[in-house]
């Protein structure tokens, strides 16, 4: 006799493949694109206003995370691509890498919504450094604080641009010169009301990028660079493609880097300060949404829901905060499951319905944070 509690994971494991093969390949008049009323562009003013309305206080998290630590994220993008709202609105959480699922995605809109502050301002550095670069290359020079080696084409790949910084030494005039250049772009140029510990905080990313260069890798609190085994670092993650045909991040191509500019200048990515499990941030987002009939294409959770877990109350707050938000059979969640939660199976991005989660969670069939990896393929 099989426990009780391995079958129910088994059935649910086994309903959730059955019900996401449904939403990713069969087309209902529920996925058909519906008129919204969002805008096309957010004047400088309401994108402040949003950010400091919608935003909750900050946070701890034990690592600055300023950049993506999961390796191969590109592989859902395809499957992706086959199922979510075109022009529908994406939720993400962490740094650069939601630029390249919204490159896959083509969403009209996006919240970056994070429980540090620092990310924030980190977006707010990328936005800045983005409208001011006419281009990939003179946005990598001032990103790194370097001047490439060579002109390079408009063309150039990701690994010819990355071939362009490595081992550059970097230019601390430029440095001090171009942060003074970002922070009168957001303060005078944006009129966007930083305080002097937002002027450090984007100081302190901003240094992470002009100590390592193309080597940054993810780290935990006290420093920079290569400091851990398997942590893919800055070029190797431009580097990456979907296991297909294609590399979607956002500095692959010319066109995939104006994609995302184009958003910045039209003040469509929106970086806001907020808990997962909060009271604010994401029912703000899910009231914003509603307002302009507009629905979510994808939500990306990175691994935040296994912190989420480990209180009896804040996945359930959580997925309280979910239910507010506009969604349909075809939006999904992204998750990175680390591995160990599967046997024999290495860390990877994983899809679910959000709707079927919900689902679920309603009736009582999530107890624990497996219930979830088990929904997700």
């Amino acid at each position: 006799m099989f426990p009780a509690e391995v079958v129910r994971r088994a059935l649910l494991s086994i309903a959730a493949a059955a019900l996401l093969t449904l939403a990713l390949f069969y087309s209902t008049d529920d996925n058909a694109v519906v008129a919204d009323t969002l805008p096309s562009r957010l004047s400088d003013s309401e994108f402040w206003g949003m950010i400091t309305t919608f935003s909750e206080a900050g946070g701890y998290f034990r690592s600055d995370n300023i950049l993506s630590n999961e390796s191969g994220y590109q592989q859902v993008i395809p499957l992706l691509r086959k199922s979510v709202r075109e022009g529908g609105v994406y939720l993400g959480v962490g740094p650069e890498q939601n630029f390249t699922y919204i490159v896959g995605l083509e969403p009209k809109m996006a919240f970056i919504i994070d429980i540090r502050r620092q990310n924030m301002l980190e977006h707010l550095l990328y936005k800045a450094l983005m409208e001011l670069s006419a281009d990939r290359r003179e946005f990598l020079s001032r990103l790194f604080s370097r001047q490439p080696t060579t002109a390079g084409a408009a063309n150039s790949d990701a690994a010819a641009l990355v071939s362009m910084y490595e081992g550059v030494d970097p230019d601390a005039e430029l440095f001090e010169t171009n942060l003074q250049m970002v922070l009168h772009h957001l303060e005078k140029t944006k009129g966007f009301e930083l305080s002097k510990e937002d002027e450090e905080g984007i100081r302190h990313v901003y240094r992470a990028f002009y100590e390592s260069g193309t080597d940054l890798s993810y780290t935990f609190l006290g420093g920079y660079g290569r400091g851990f085994i398997g942590m893919p670092t800055y070029g190797e993650l431009m580097q990456e493609n979907d296991g297909h045909t294609r590399n979607w991040n956002f500095l692959a191509s010319e066109s995939q880097y104006q994609m995302i500019r184009r958003l910045h200048n039209d003040n469509l990515i929106v970086p806001l300060v907020g808990d997962f499990a909060g009271p604010k941030a994401l029912r703000s987002v899910a009231a914003y949404l509603k307002e302009h009939d507009a629905v979510v294409s994808a939500f990306y959770t990175s691994n935040v829901e296994q912190y989420l877990f480990q209180d009896d109350e804040n996945w359930k707050q959580f997925f309280s905060n979910v239910e507010t938000l506009p969604v349909d059979r075809s939006s999904m969640f992204i998750r990175y499951v680390l591995n160990g939660w599967r046997l024999n199976r290495r860390s990877r991005s994983l899809l679910a319905p959000i709707s079927d989660v919900i689902w679920a969670y309603d009736r009582g069939r999530i107890r624990g944070y497996y219930d979830v990896i088990g929904m997700s393929h």
